[in-house]
């Protein structure tokens, strides 16, 4: 080992090191005298790090590094060396120090088994899985494990799997002990809003509205979700979902996850709407001083009966009137949390809204299942004809 501070640029150490077989350099920018001293001539060092070919061959730059004994210096490792996702402040020797401790104390501790046997096919315990994971042995297959199809990673798979559908199960089924308004069949302002299209809705956009206008009428809050390509129909199943609570008197608020999105939206609705005497509110960050303060005041008053906006509607001083229905464009844009806030925003008297979501993001069942246990999926695929999009 041989040490030497450069003064190039900027003040750096310098430090060679040798197995006899070749020459790597150690160049740290960070460091004091103290770490200076520690590096002498003749010491053993384990050395980790990313090899890049520098001016002077391979080099390692601010490597992780510890000195070890006589005895210790051609000892192999009894695991690989795992290497975590780090963030600024929060070094990998850490990480692994914590893992490490955490471990210890697994070791010790009994750890329900949460996965019934059959479930699946490795015999792994959740401990042994987990230290397999974080410990790898030297002669583990690395092809299986980097592809992340090791018996131990599938174990921790079906694990967090389960975790994540029983935590949304567990949020249904908390909402749907949540009172709500009951929403009866819309009986004046539908069939005028469907009078006014152009079109027959299709036999699917029928469907889904039916199923939405059953769970409308439930004293318990409507949790759906609406899966459709676009141009299938969906904002017009909105739309009809949305005039069933505005008839009797209660208000609707939608919100998309940009103002070019969210605009659409609202000038949509403000063509449908128009003509039935509903009067829409439109809220978004480029929305400021006197318009915005104008659509705050009908918006609490409850004057904008369909209220679309952007993230703008979680703003403290939006404050929502007799609020019944929620309808969220592009859910995974926003996340269930987002979600469930806007849901706490809007309910009054003991009462929460009810939720329709919509997405054009194909979804397949099995994630559906998952990412979306906490709600109803339907499907609104069929097009118009004047609808059907198509490329130049």
């Amino acid at each position: 080992m041989t040490v030497d501070t450069v003064f190039a640029r900027r003040k750096m150490l310098m430090v060679k090191i040798s197995d006899g077989n070749g020459t790597v350099t150690l160049r740290f920018f960070n460091f004091n005298a103290g770490m200076r001293n520690s590096f002498t001539e003749g010491k053993w060092i384990h050395a980790y790090g990313e090899f890049k070919r520098g001016n002077h061959g391979l080099e390692i730059v601010h490597p992780d590094y510890k000195f070890v004994g006589e005895n210790e210096r051609i000892a192999t490792e009894s695991s690989l060396t795992p290497v975590y996702p780090t963030t600024e402040g929060l070094r990998q020797l850490t990480l692994r120090n914590l893992t490490e401790q955490a471990l210890q104390l697994l070791d010790g501790a009994t750890v329900s088994e949460l996965l019934p046997n059959g479930l699946y096919d490795s015999q792994l315990s959740l401990g042994e899985a987990l230290h397999i994971i974080h410990r790898p042995s030297p002669d583990i297959d690395l092809d299986q494990f980097d592809q992340g199809h090791h018996p131990a990673q599938l174990r921790l798979v079906i694990e967090e799997l389960l975790a994540q559908n029983l935590s949304m199960l567990a949020l249904r089924s908390k909402g749907q002990q949540d009172d709500a308004v009951s929403l009866p069949v819309s009986q004046t302002l539908k069939p005028k809003l469907l009078a006014e299209l152009p079109f027959k809705p299709t036999g699917a956009q029928s469907r889904v509205v039916k199923e939405i206008e059953t769970d409308l009428l439930k004293p318990h809050p409507m949790m759906r979700l609406v899966q459709g390509d676009v141009g299938s129909g969906k904002t017009l199943v909105a739309a009809m979902a949305a005039v069933a609570a505005i008839e009797q008197g209660y208000q609707v608020a939608m919100m998309a996850p940009t103002e070019l999105l969210a605009e659409q939206h609202a000038i949509n609705f403000q063509g449908w709407f128009e003509s039935l005497g509903i009067k829409v509110g439109w809220l978004a960050g480029k929305v400021t001083g006197k318009a915005k303060q104008a659509q705050l005041d009908a918006i609490a008053s409850g004057e904008a009966q369909m209220v679309v906006g952007t993230h703008a509607l979680f703003q403290e001083q939006v404050k929502f009137h007799k609020l019944a229905l929620i309808i969220i464009d592009e859910q995974h844009r926003f996340g269930v949390h987002q979600r469930l806030e806007l849901r706490e925003k809007g309910a009054f008297d003991g009462l929460y809204p009810h939720q329709l979501i919509m997405t054009a993001t194909p979804i397949p069942r099995t994630l559906a299942m998952t990412a979306y246990a906490d709600l109803e999926p339907r499907l609104s695929t069929n097009y118009h004809r004047a609808e059907r999009p198509y490329r130049q």
